[in-house]
């Protein structure tokens, strides 16, 4: 039987129905996975069988194999963050975002790759190679999440989980024309997987359409006890409010993502997308949101920061290998981030940052007391050629201009394609709620999804990749 392209849906229906068994399923993908892998370099760990033989035959997703960020801990199973730092770490126990997968039936295909340590925002500094575009090789997937976007796009697994700081999902996903969301701070919980910024990471699925995406996030969504920052607010279903009409809502575009720098066909794409909510009985209008130039700034003084207390642990004592290990990159953020908390500069660079990010906050608190929804851009770019922003570092941090307000403050933002450039690369634009606004979210983009091409656009471009 072809599976190609198949939904989770579709593939949940055909091993429910005993058209294919579990098996079959996994070594269909296990096969891809090891076929394209050597042209895309998306996977540096890939698994031969699964690791465990779920016993949930009766569980949502039993049979569905996946791939992960290699930031979660998968016990048994190589976790390195895509750093040689740990490139021989073997975790005693599981993420919990892993566990909930697991019980609900899902097997680990492999690990994806990504920028080292989630440094990046296109797997240029990952220190296992770049990740390449399956749309075109020339250009990057996005990062930091870049090789999970890619096995996505070009249909080596089904569904992937992430990992966004400061768009870490949302770009990539916009890169490779795949969906992307980054969950509200605390609805999915962090227990097991590597540090980057522990006040900004969040975990959150990857999928090839928004239907996927609400199943996903039912399984991983909710209260953990081992992380004390999960939120206790009760999940639902995302499945049951996606039929909801967008008729009614108010929708903000801020006019800030539409400034310099911004590419003239991802603006144009954006306002075609904006007129097809028009056309479903939405109101768009423009807004404001005032300290957008400063997103960057304050985005990289704290992460830098959080990201020097978290590497602090492993030094040559616990690990065997000294500071010259890290790559250029960690190197960089470790330096800047114990510069900004040293004695004298703490009061002018960090907690001035972390200022700055309440500003952020009440920015959007105002702008969702006059509208339901904002939506922007994701990238003020399509993908970039591999090489061009390496030894830029500043150039290179500006892809996140877009994605990193919405992690300062800890709303949720969902990333869906909305075409192609010129080149023939992907656009995504993102859908930004009020906190635990997921349901909202994934609502809009679902309608979308249902009203435009875009999305048989996307599968078409993956044909290349059918066997």
């Amino acid at each position: 039987m072809d599976l190609f392209g198949k939904s989770l849906i579709e593939l949940q229906e055909l091993i429910k129905t005993k058209k294919v068994s579990s098996k079959e399923v996994f070594d269909y993908f296990a096969k891809r996975s090891k076929k394209y892998n050597p042209k895309l370099n998306a996977f540096h760990t890939l698994l031969d069988k699964p690791v465990t033989e779920s016993s949930a035959t009766g569980g949502s997703l039993y049979g569905i194999p996946f791939s992960m960020k290699d930031t979660y801990n998968t016990k048994g199973v190589q976790t390195t963050a895509s750093s040689r730092v740990i490139d021989d770490y073997i975790p005693p126990y599981n993420a919990t975002v892993y566990e909930r997968l697991v019980k609900a039936g899902a097997v680990l295909l492999g690990k994806s790759n990504c920028d080292a340590w989630g440094h990046g925002s296109s797997t240029e500094n990952s220190d296992f190679g770049v990740t390449k575009n399956p749309w075109n090789n020339d250009y990057v997937a996005g990062g930091s999440s870049g090789g999970s976007a890619a096995a996505l796009s070009a249909y080596l697994s089904p569904f992937e989980i992430g990992e966004d700081t400061g768009g870490s999902i949302r770009l990539p996903a916009a890169f490779c024309g795949v969906v992307g969301l980054k969950v509200t701070y605390g609805l999915v919980s962090r227990y097991g997987c590597i540090a980057y910024a522990s006040s900004l990471d969040t975990v959150g699925p990857m999928t090839t359409s928004v239907h996927d995406m609400a199943a996903i996030l039912e399984i991983i969504a909710g209260n953990d006890p081992y992380d004390a920052t999960s939120t206790f607010t009760k999940s639902f279903s995302y499945l049951n409010t996606l039929d909801r009409k967008v008729s009614g809502l108010k929708i903000g575009v801020p006019k800030e993502y539409f400034g310099e720098g911004i590419d003239p066909e991802v603006e144009r794409k954006t306002k075609e997308a904006l007129g097809i909510f028009e056309k479903l009985g939405a109101t768009v209008k423009e807004i404001s949101l005032p300290h957008t130039k400063y997103a960057i700034a304050a985005y990289y003084l704290l992460v830098t920061s959080e990201t020097s207390s978290n590497l602090a642990r492993y030094d040559g004592i616990r690990f065997g290998n000294d500071r010259n290990f890290f790559a250029a990159e960690a190197k960089r953020r470790l330096m800047l981030g114990g510069y900004t908390l040293s004695a004298g500069y703490y009061d002018q660079y960090y907690k001035k940052a972390q200022k700055v990010r309440t500003i952020f906050r009440e920015d959007f608190d105002d702008a969702f007391k006059d509208v339901d929804l904002i939506i922007a851009p994701v990238s003020p770019t399509p993908a970039f050629k591999i090489g061009e922003k390496i030894n830029n570092p500043l150039q290179m941090y500006l892809s996140d201009i877009h994605t990193v307000p919405v992690n300062l403050t800890g709303i949720p933002s969902l990333s869906v394609p909305i075409g192609l450039s010129k080149e023939g690369l992907p656009i995504g634009m993102q859908i930004m709620g009020n906190h635990f606004q997921e349901d909202k979210i994934l609502n809009v983009g679902y309608q979308f999804e249902q009203e435009t091409n875009f999305f048989d656009v996307i599968k078409k471009g993956r044909e290349k990749y059918k066997d």
